[in-house]
């Protein structure tokens, strides 16, 4: 753990040390705020609630996330570094678990640095505040699950602009299958069954469940298993990669 912790560290400064990093936080702050006060109606809506702030999320993930977790491991291989960090006294598998760490951890100080959003909807009303706190879980673990998919997606390329175009399009077709209109259409080519199985494996899908209130244990089971399948899959190119 002491190679996971120095890599982490490493990481997470190097976010901060970016001022890609402050754009990126600034970026997300304004399109959320502008999504909830102007696109999502909060005013007009006379409702006291956070429902129209992380109704937009699966869609400003989308291409922020990318943008963000693009050069996690395309950097590394177009610039050669990746081979001296394979020398280092350091596992293949701690490598990648510190580098999705640093990556989501710094996409969560992003999601805290909203709380003034929470404590406005509160001095206009009296929210949910328990719904509130599940819909914040359900974005952290959906932010967590687009950050695996570009952790693969960097890992297969060494061009990043492939890598962000690659995670735009998975991430796409999965949060596309869970909503209603998609699962509608599917409905008039195959069985029913298959449609609710296919928008099943949908971020929309868990992520809605979530943000009113049910913490069902299904939803978090979906985005832990896909987080950590997407972990492996990012361990085992990476290993592909350092004995070609």
């Amino acid at each position: 753990m002491k190679n996971f912790k120095s890599v982490y560290k490493r990481e997470l400064k190097g976010y901060f040390n970016s001022p890609v990093a402050y754009v990126f936080i600034i970026t997300f702050l304004i399109a959320t705020a502008g999504c909830t006060f102007y696109l999502g109606s909060f005013y007009e809506r006379m409702q006291a609630d956070l429902s129209a702030f992380f109704m937009w999320h699966p869609w400003l993930y989308l291409f922020l996330i990318p943008a963000i977790g693009m050069r996690i491991w395309a950097e590394e291989r177009k610039s050669g570094s990746i081979e001296l960090l394979f020398t280092l006294p350091i596992t293949v598998t701690e490598a990648v678990l510190a580098k999705f760490t640093a990556a989501w951890s710094f996409v969560g100080v992003a999601l805290i640095l909203t709380f003034p959003i929470v404590f406005t909807v509160n001095y206009l009303g009296s929210p949910d505040n328990g719904i509130i706190l599940a819909s914040y879980l359900g974005s952290f673990l959906m932010a967590g699950a687009y950050m695996a998919i570009t952790c693969v997606t960097s890992a297969l390329t060494k061009n990043q602009v492939i890598s962000f175009v690659m995670s735009v399009i998975i991430c796409f077709i999965l949060v596309l299958t869970g909503l209603g209109v998609f699962t509608q259409h599917l409905v008039n080519y195959m069985p029913v069954a298959v449609a609710d199985f296919i928008s099943m494996f949908s971020f929309t899908t868990h992520f809605n469940s979530l943000q009113r209130g049910v913490i069902d244990s299904r939803d978090i089971i979906f985005f832990v298993s896909m987080i950590a399948s997407l972990l492996v899959a990012n361990v085992l190119i990476l290993e592909h990669k350092k004995h070609e």
